[in-house]
Protein backbone atom coordinates (compact mmCIF):
# COMPACT_ATOMS: atom_id res chain seq x y z
CA UNK A 1 0.00 0.00 0.00
CA UNK A 2 2.92 2.44 1.20
CA UNK A 3 4.74 1.62 -2.15
CA UNK A 4 1.50 2.37 -4.48
CA UNK A 5 0.70 5.68 -2.28
CA UNK A 6 4.74 6.74 -2.84
CA UNK A 7 3.68 5.85 -6.71
CA UNK A 8 0.82 8.11 -7.02
CA UNK A 9 2.49 10.89 -5.28
CA UNK A 10 5.40 10.43 -7.82
CA UNK A 11 3.26 10.19 -10.52
CA UNK A 12 1.15 13.84 -9.49
CA UNK A 13 4.69 15.61 -8.78
CA UNK A 14 6.16 14.74 -12.00
CA UNK A 15 2.64 15.77 -13.77
CA UNK A 16 2.45 18.66 -11.48
CA UNK A 17 5.31 19.89 -13.08
CA UNK A 18 5.43 18.68 -16.33
CA UNK A 19 2.30 21.55 -16.39
CA UNK A 20 4.48 23.97 -15.19
CA UNK A 21 6.99 23.23 -17.16
CA UNK A 22 4.59 23.34 -20.11
CA UNK A 23 2.98 26.66 -19.14
CA UNK A 24 5.64 28.46 -19.14
CA UNK A 25 6.86 27.45 -22.38
CA UNK A 26 3.54 28.57 -23.65
CA UNK A 27 3.74 31.86 -22.58
CA UNK A 28 7.89 32.00 -23.89
CA UNK A 29 6.03 31.42 -27.29
CA UNK A 30 3.13 33.87 -26.33
CA UNK A 31 5.28 36.52 -25.90
CA UNK A 32 8.55 35.49 -28.36
CA UNK A 33 6.45 34.38 -31.67
CA UNK A 34 2.81 35.04 -31.26
CA UNK A 35 2.15 33.58 -34.70
CA UNK A 36 3.74 30.25 -34.01
CA UNK A 37 1.62 30.17 -30.87
CA UNK A 38 -1.07 30.19 -32.86
CA UNK A 39 -0.35 27.19 -34.80
CA UNK A 40 0.89 25.59 -31.05
CA UNK A 41 -3.01 26.68 -29.67
CA UNK A 42 -4.58 25.29 -32.10
CA UNK A 43 -2.95 22.08 -32.52
CA UNK A 44 -3.44 21.14 -28.38
CA UNK A 45 -6.84 22.34 -29.07
CA UNK A 46 -7.17 20.42 -32.26
CA UNK A 47 -6.09 17.32 -30.06
CA UNK A 48 -8.44 17.65 -26.90
CA UNK A 49 -11.03 18.47 -29.94
CA UNK A 50 -10.56 15.39 -31.59
CA UNK A 51 -10.60 12.84 -28.06
CA UNK A 52 -14.01 14.53 -27.12
CA UNK A 53 -16.06 13.62 -30.68
CA UNK A 54 -14.39 10.38 -30.52
CA UNK A 55 -15.96 10.00 -26.58
CA UNK A 56 -19.29 12.07 -28.03
CA UNK A 57 -19.51 9.19 -31.22
CA UNK A 58 -19.14 6.12 -28.78
CA UNK A 59 -21.98 7.69 -26.38
CA UNK A 60 -24.31 8.31 -29.85
CA UNK A 61 -23.74 4.42 -30.85
CA UNK A 62 -24.29 3.10 -27.36
CA UNK A 63 -27.51 4.86 -27.38
CA UNK A 64 -28.36 3.72 -30.32
CA UNK A 65 -27.47 -0.24 -29.54
CA UNK A 66 -29.09 0.31 -26.12
CA UNK A 67 -32.01 1.67 -27.00
CA UNK A 68 -32.21 -0.11 -30.62
CA UNK A 69 -32.62 3.22 -32.25
CA UNK A 70 -32.15 3.71 -36.08
CA UNK A 71 -30.14 6.82 -37.54
CA UNK A 72 -33.42 7.99 -38.20
CA UNK A 73 -34.64 8.10 -34.68
CA UNK A 74 -31.98 9.94 -33.24
CA UNK A 75 -32.07 14.23 -32.67
CA UNK A 76 -31.24 16.79 -35.47
CA UNK A 77 -27.61 17.13 -33.66
CA UNK A 78 -26.94 13.31 -32.52
CA UNK A 79 -27.93 12.64 -36.53
CA UNK A 80 -25.62 15.22 -38.10
CA UNK A 81 -23.00 13.81 -35.71
CA UNK A 82 -23.57 10.35 -37.04
CA UNK A 83 -23.71 11.60 -40.78
CA UNK A 84 -20.49 12.88 -40.43
CA UNK A 85 -18.82 9.90 -38.69
CA UNK A 86 -20.55 7.95 -42.51
CA UNK A 87 -19.92 10.47 -44.85
CA UNK A 88 -17.67 9.31 -47.65
CA UNK A 89 -17.63 12.86 -49.24
CA UNK A 90 -15.08 15.80 -48.92
CA UNK A 91 -15.29 18.78 -47.12
CA UNK A 92 -16.67 19.59 -43.07
CA UNK A 93 -15.83 23.17 -39.86
CA UNK A 94 -19.48 23.12 -41.07
CA UNK A 95 -20.33 20.01 -41.95
CA UNK A 96 -18.95 20.29 -45.17
CA UNK A 97 -15.00 18.85 -44.32
CA UNK A 98 -13.89 15.11 -44.48
CA UNK A 99 -16.17 12.87 -42.48
CA UNK A 100 -14.76 11.66 -38.74
CA UNK A 101 -13.76 8.49 -39.89
CA UNK A 102 -11.68 9.55 -42.44
CA UNK A 103 -10.27 12.36 -39.86
CA UNK A 104 -9.60 9.71 -37.46
CA UNK A 105 -7.61 7.67 -40.27
CA UNK A 106 -5.37 10.63 -41.31
CA UNK A 107 -4.82 11.72 -37.75
CA UNK A 108 -3.07 8.71 -36.75
CA UNK A 109 0.35 9.95 -38.77
CA UNK A 110 0.40 13.07 -36.94
CA UNK A 111 0.04 11.01 -33.67
CA UNK A 112 2.32 9.16 -34.03
CA UNK A 113 5.19 11.76 -35.20
CA UNK A 114 3.74 13.86 -32.03
CA UNK A 115 4.82 11.47 -29.51
CA UNK A 116 8.38 11.90 -28.74
CA UNK A 117 9.06 15.28 -26.74
CA UNK A 118 8.71 18.79 -28.26
CA UNK A 119 7.86 16.73 -31.42
CA UNK A 120 5.19 18.46 -32.04
CA UNK A 121 7.22 21.21 -33.27
CA UNK A 122 7.43 19.09 -36.63
CA UNK A 123 3.50 19.05 -36.70
CA UNK A 124 3.11 22.54 -36.39
CA UNK A 125 5.69 23.09 -39.75
CA UNK A 126 3.27 20.89 -41.56
CA UNK A 127 0.66 23.09 -40.01
CA UNK A 128 2.24 25.64 -41.30
CA UNK A 129 3.25 24.76 -45.09
CA UNK A 130 0.76 21.95 -45.95
CA UNK A 131 -2.36 22.70 -43.59
CA UNK A 132 -5.32 21.21 -46.41
CA UNK A 133 -3.04 18.68 -47.82
CA UNK A 134 -1.60 16.69 -44.46
CA UNK A 135 -3.99 18.09 -41.36
CA UNK A 136 -7.54 17.61 -40.56
CA UNK A 137 -10.04 19.99 -39.95
CA UNK A 138 -9.10 19.47 -35.75
CA UNK A 139 -5.73 21.40 -36.35
CA UNK A 140 -6.58 24.38 -38.85
CA UNK A 141 -7.06 27.88 -37.71
CA UNK A 142 -10.71 29.41 -37.85
CA UNK A 143 -8.87 31.46 -40.81
CA UNK A 144 -8.26 28.42 -42.47
CA UNK A 145 -11.68 26.40 -42.25
CA UNK A 146 -13.60 29.73 -43.85
CA UNK A 147 -10.64 30.02 -46.42
CA UNK A 148 -10.79 25.86 -47.61
CA UNK A 149 -14.95 26.30 -47.29
CA UNK A 150 -14.61 28.83 -50.12
CA UNK A 151 -12.49 26.94 -52.07
CA UNK A 152 -14.15 23.84 -51.70
CA UNK A 153 -17.80 25.78 -52.48
CA UNK A 154 -15.96 27.29 -55.91
CA UNK A 155 -15.13 23.76 -56.64
CA UNK A 156 -18.96 22.89 -56.32
CA UNK A 157 -19.93 25.87 -58.20
CA UNK A 158 -17.91 24.93 -61.11
CA UNK A 159 -20.98 21.87 -61.21
CA UNK A 160 -23.56 23.99 -61.17
CA UNK A 161 -24.01 25.26 -65.09
CA UNK A 162 -23.56 21.37 -65.84
CA UNK A 163 -26.71 20.53 -63.56
CA UNK A 164 -28.65 23.53 -65.00
CA UNK A 165 -27.53 22.84 -68.70
CA UNK A 166 -28.67 18.94 -68.24
CA UNK A 167 -31.71 19.69 -66.64
CA UNK A 168 -32.66 21.74 -69.58
CA UNK A 169 -31.55 19.26 -71.82
CA UNK A 170 -33.86 16.81 -70.22
CA UNK A 171 -36.65 19.07 -70.25
CA UNK A 172 -37.06 18.71 -73.71
CA UNK A 173 -37.77 15.16 -73.40
CA UNK A 174 -40.73 16.19 -71.04
CA UNK A 175 -44.46 14.91 -72.35
CA UNK A 176 -46.27 17.55 -70.79
CA UNK A 177 -45.59 20.71 -72.72
CA UNK A 178 -47.36 22.98 -69.90
CA UNK A 179 -44.88 21.57 -67.18
CA UNK A 180 -41.97 21.81 -70.00
CA UNK A 181 -42.53 25.06 -70.33
CA UNK A 182 -42.17 25.83 -66.85
CA UNK A 183 -39.09 23.56 -65.81
CA UNK A 184 -37.08 25.67 -68.99
CA UNK A 185 -38.27 28.86 -67.52
CA UNK A 186 -36.87 28.15 -64.89
CA UNK A 187 -33.37 27.18 -66.20
CA UNK A 188 -32.71 29.93 -67.93
CA UNK A 189 -34.09 32.43 -64.99
CA UNK A 190 -31.14 30.28 -63.36
CA UNK A 191 -28.91 30.54 -65.59
CA UNK A 192 -29.36 34.49 -65.65
CA UNK A 193 -28.21 34.59 -62.46
CA UNK A 194 -31.77 34.68 -60.70
CA UNK A 195 -33.76 32.38 -57.49
CA UNK A 196 -36.63 31.05 -58.48
CA UNK A 197 -39.50 31.05 -55.29
CA UNK A 198 -39.97 27.98 -53.60
CA UNK A 199 -43.83 27.93 -55.06
CA UNK A 200 -42.32 27.63 -58.87
CA UNK A 201 -40.14 24.80 -58.12
CA UNK A 202 -42.77 22.78 -56.20
CA UNK A 203 -45.05 23.28 -59.12
CA UNK A 204 -42.82 20.97 -61.14
CA UNK A 205 -41.96 18.32 -58.52
CA UNK A 206 -43.79 15.82 -60.44
CA UNK A 207 -41.34 15.74 -63.11
CA UNK A 208 -38.79 14.16 -60.75
CA UNK A 209 -40.52 11.08 -60.04
CA UNK A 210 -40.21 9.74 -63.70
CA UNK A 211 -38.48 9.48 -66.89
CA UNK A 212 -36.35 11.30 -67.64
CA UNK A 213 -35.73 12.72 -64.65
CA UNK A 214 -36.39 10.38 -61.88
CA UNK A 215 -32.57 9.36 -60.38
CA UNK A 216 -32.33 6.16 -62.07
CA UNK A 217 -33.58 7.54 -65.64
CA UNK A 218 -31.25 10.48 -65.85
CA UNK A 219 -27.82 10.94 -68.22
CA UNK A 220 -24.73 9.38 -66.52
CA UNK A 221 -22.50 13.11 -67.26
CA UNK A 222 -26.07 14.62 -65.16
CA UNK A 223 -25.36 12.09 -62.46
CA UNK A 224 -21.76 13.02 -62.42
CA UNK A 225 -22.33 16.58 -61.93
CA UNK A 226 -24.89 16.55 -58.97
CA UNK A 227 -22.24 14.10 -57.76
CA UNK A 228 -19.83 16.84 -57.51
CA UNK A 229 -22.13 19.25 -56.09
CA UNK A 230 -22.56 17.21 -53.63
CA UNK A 231 -18.71 16.33 -52.71
CA UNK A 232 -19.49 13.00 -54.17
CA UNK A 233 -16.56 11.04 -56.19
CA UNK A 234 -17.96 11.08 -59.84
CA UNK A 235 -15.47 8.29 -60.81
CA UNK A 236 -17.40 5.32 -60.19
CA UNK A 237 -19.77 2.99 -62.18
CA UNK A 238 -23.12 4.89 -63.03
CA UNK A 239 -24.97 2.70 -60.58
CA UNK A 240 -22.43 3.34 -57.85
CA UNK A 241 -23.01 6.73 -58.93
CA UNK A 242 -26.56 6.79 -58.59
CA UNK A 243 -26.99 4.56 -55.49
CA UNK A 244 -24.46 7.04 -53.16
CA UNK A 245 -26.81 10.18 -54.98
CA UNK A 246 -29.48 8.37 -53.55
CA UNK A 247 -28.31 7.51 -50.07
CA UNK A 248 -26.68 11.28 -49.27
CA UNK A 249 -30.16 12.86 -50.86
CA UNK A 250 -31.70 10.59 -48.20
CA UNK A 251 -29.64 11.40 -45.26
CA UNK A 252 -30.06 15.43 -45.73
CA UNK A 253 -33.58 14.63 -46.34
CA UNK A 254 -33.74 12.93 -43.14
CA UNK A 255 -31.71 15.84 -41.13
CA UNK A 256 -34.50 18.04 -42.60
CA UNK A 257 -37.18 16.42 -40.60
CA UNK A 258 -35.31 16.64 -38.04
CA UNK A 259 -34.29 19.89 -38.15
CA UNK A 260 -38.26 21.05 -38.69
CA UNK A 261 -39.09 19.15 -35.70
CA UNK A 262 -36.18 20.61 -33.26
CA UNK A 263 -37.07 24.11 -35.26
CA UNK A 264 -34.41 26.82 -36.98
CA UNK A 265 -34.60 28.54 -34.22
CA UNK A 266 -32.30 26.43 -31.82
CA UNK A 267 -29.80 26.21 -33.92
CA UNK A 268 -26.54 28.10 -32.79
CA UNK A 269 -24.89 30.29 -35.34
CA UNK A 270 -22.36 27.52 -36.18
CA UNK A 271 -24.78 24.98 -36.89
CA UNK A 272 -26.92 27.70 -38.79
CA UNK A 273 -24.13 27.80 -41.17
CA UNK A 274 -23.26 24.93 -41.29
CA UNK A 275 -26.49 23.30 -42.29
CA UNK A 276 -27.30 26.06 -44.92
CA UNK A 277 -23.50 24.92 -46.36
CA UNK A 278 -24.42 21.00 -46.62
CA UNK A 279 -27.14 21.93 -48.81
CA UNK A 280 -25.02 23.95 -51.05
CA UNK A 281 -25.11 27.49 -49.86
CA UNK A 282 -22.02 29.18 -49.02
CA UNK A 283 -22.79 31.14 -45.76
CA UNK A 284 -19.32 32.19 -45.37
CA UNK A 285 -20.04 35.29 -46.13
CA UNK A 286 -23.62 35.67 -45.16
CA UNK A 287 -25.23 37.20 -41.67
CA UNK A 288 -27.06 34.90 -39.71
CA UNK A 289 -30.55 37.02 -41.16
CA UNK A 290 -29.78 35.72 -44.31
CA UNK A 291 -28.72 32.15 -43.62
CA UNK A 292 -31.93 31.29 -41.89
CA UNK A 293 -34.36 32.81 -44.52
CA UNK A 294 -32.31 30.66 -47.05
CA UNK A 295 -32.74 27.27 -44.53
CA UNK A 296 -36.37 28.61 -43.82
CA UNK A 297 -36.77 28.33 -47.61
CA UNK A 298 -35.47 25.42 -47.91
CA UNK A 299 -37.01 23.22 -45.62
CA UNK A 300 -40.54 25.02 -46.57
CA UNK A 301 -39.84 22.98 -50.18
CA UNK A 302 -37.83 19.84 -49.03
CA UNK A 303 -40.40 18.68 -46.21
CA UNK A 304 -43.26 18.73 -48.34
CA UNK A 305 -41.65 16.76 -51.23
CA UNK A 306 -42.29 12.89 -50.79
Amino acid sequence: LSAKAGSRSLLTALTSRAKRIRGRYERFLERTFPRFYVLYATFTKGIQALFLEVKEIRKIKSKMSRQRLSAQQLPYREMERLRQVRRDAVPQRWGCFPPFRRDVIKAIPIGIIAIPPFANFLVIVLMYFFPRQLLIRYFWTPSQQLEFLDAYDAIRRDSYPDVVESLALAARSLPDAQLQKRLQEICAEVQRGSQPCVAELYAVRSLFSGSPLGLNKLRVSHVKALSQVLFLTPYLPPFFLRYRLRSHVLEIRHLDRALLRLGLGQLSEEELRAACYLRGLNSTHLDVAQCRAWLDQWLGLSCKLQ
